[in-house]
């Protein structure tokens, strides 16, 4: 049974930042719309091309980003059953934002490289 939680204060909306935490705020959220526009599509597909995550917590993930309109899946009938997961518009209108976090991270991983420890 899901709990649901009353917001003691209210959410501004309003922000364009806390309108886009809202919609991508979850850790895995912009690696998989990263794997799906790098054309992983299944389910299986896209665990894959993000190891370090669990398999639950990335299918919650596809299914909030489902919810806020960012992907659609088709489904296809029969055995096993396979689902396919692509951007919608306002999906890929996001992607120039996750390439240039992408090209960011990459171009400043030493800040948070941690340096091995040092025996004594």
């Amino acid at each position: 049974m899901a709990v649901s939680y009353d917001r003691k204060l209210p959410e501004d909306l309003d922000c364009g930042i806390t309108v886009f935490m809202k919609l991508l705020g979850a850790k895995w959220k912009p690696c998989i719309l990263d794997a799906i526009s790098r054309g992983y599509r299944r389910p299986t597909e896209i665990h894959k091309q993000i190891p370090t995550a669990m398999p639950r917590v990335i299918d919650m993930q596809l299914r909030e980003l489902e919810a806020a309109g960012l992907l659609a899946k088709t489904v296809v009938i029969g055995y096993p059953l396979r689902v396919d997961y692509f951007l919608t518009t306002t999906g890929l209108s996001i992607m120039p934002l996750i390439a240039m976090m992408d090209k960011w991270g990459t171009e400043n991983k030493a800040l948070v490289r941690t340096e091995e420890p040092v025996s004594a």
